[in-house]
């Protein structure tokens, strides 16, 4: 039964950036589920310690890091061919705006029903706002920070502008667009240094984190150059990669250095060398790695969902009791199981469906003519 699920699930896919997805979905959620155990921990007197292990919100870097990598990888077939920049546009629209305006929509819905959620815009959201946030347009808040009404949609804002400056390079090789891609990337970086005061959305886009989209296009290139690297070597590379981020500051004044190049090495140990390791298909590690490519696969969705799975967990365990009996920690575990079967749930029933509708409205052409889908954060 273990080979069936499996077989059926890895075959053509990368398992090891699957697994990495998963990870990196996982960083984010133990990041948010902290508040939500530190919010128990003040309701219930109790005391809540948090973990510094490693910088939970660095999974967005990986993300990014895996995103740069994928896209380059996937759109292989569609490099300098006609009509490859809408067919890629068309992917990224299917792939990436259906779960995100739901949930857009949802949160303005429950935070029009109950105005506290929506309390970091400094009062109701605008017109303008509400549009900029569907368009990955990015807006600053009442405030000034610069999020959209729906928070981490502020990655997706970035991934947006990343998959419109990589259909621009579409009409070259793919060494070609690979080196459109890093020097656009690094242009925007430095206007953004040398220029300052540029409106909201230049200034927003030209973040060096933005290089980390560059650092994982490099990987796609190096990979696809047939470099490959010894088990130890990789083995050592995802060991630099976690010791990085274990060592990196929470608040790190160059957030790509800090925390993309310790990404980037964790992606380079996924990618430079077997797609699936030994075992996967037998042994003990089979059941692991074919929960983490699931999870790898609904990574999008719990990326999405989790704080809406987080805060109902958390207020269920208030209201029924629960919280002061198990204290914080477990609580905290408890919040966090609960958002991966949401996630699958929602990937199977939701995000699938809806994926394949919007693409066979907006790109007809037979599957076998399309790139794989590429990473969004999250899926």
């Amino acid at each position: 039964m273990t080979k069936l699920f499996l077989n059926q699930h890895v075959r053509g896919k990368l398992v090891l950036v699957q697994a990495l997805r998963a990870a990196a979905a996982l960083l984010v959620v133990m990041h948010h589920a902290q508040n939500e155990a530190a919010i128990l921990a003040g309701r219930t007197g109790t005391v809540f310690l948090p973990s510094t292990a490693l910088p939970w919100p660095a999974g967005v870097d990986v993300f990014f890091v895996i995103s740069g990598f994928i896209i380059v990888h996937a759109a292989a077939p569609l490099s300098a061919r006609p009509g490859a920049r809408g067919r890629f546009a068309a992917h990224r629209i299917a792939r990436l705006v259906p779960l995100y305006w739901l949930v857009t929509g949802l949160y303005l819905a429950l935070g029009l029903a109950a105005p506290a959620l929506l309390s970091g815009e400094g009062g109701p959201p605008d017109g303008m706002r509400i549009l900029a946030s569907f368009l990955f347009w990015p807006m600053a808040r009442a405030d000034g920070a610069v999020l959209p009404l729906y928070s981490l949609g502020w990655t997706l804002n970035y991934e947006m502008a990343f998959y419109a400056l990589f259909a621009l390079g579409l009409g070259f090789s793919r060494r070609g667009a690979v080196a459109w891609l890093i020097g656009a990337l690094t242009l925007i970086v430095l206007a953004g240094r040398l220029m300052p005061g540029l409106p909201v959305p230049l200034a927003f886009w030209s973040d060096p984190i933005v290089l980390e989209f560059a650092f994982g296009a490099s990987l796609a290139a190096i990979r696809a150059e047939g470099a490959r690297l010894a088990p130890g070597i990789r083995l050592a590379l995802a060991a630099f990669g976690l010791a990085g981020l274990a060592l990196a500051p929470p608040e790190p004044a160059l957030r790509f250095l800090s925390w993309g190049l310790p990404a980037a090495c964790l992606v380079a140990a996924a990618v430079l060398g077997r797609d699936r390791p030994e075992g996967v298909r037998s042994g003990w590690a089979a059941p692991v790695f074919a929960l983490a490519e699931r999870l790898g696969d609904a990574s999008y969705a719990l990326y999405l969902l989790h704080p809406f799975v987080l805060r109902a967990g958390r207020e269920i365990l208030l209201r029924t009791g629960l919280a002061p009996l198990l204290g914080p920690w477990p609580s905290l575990v408890l919040m966090i199981a609960l958002t991966l079967p949401a996630a699958l749930l929602a990937h199977r029933w939701v995000e699938r469906p809806l994926t394949r509708l919007v693409r066979a409205r907006l790109d007809p052409a037979p599957p076998a003519e399309a790139a794989r889908p590429a990473v969004t954060p999250g899926g």
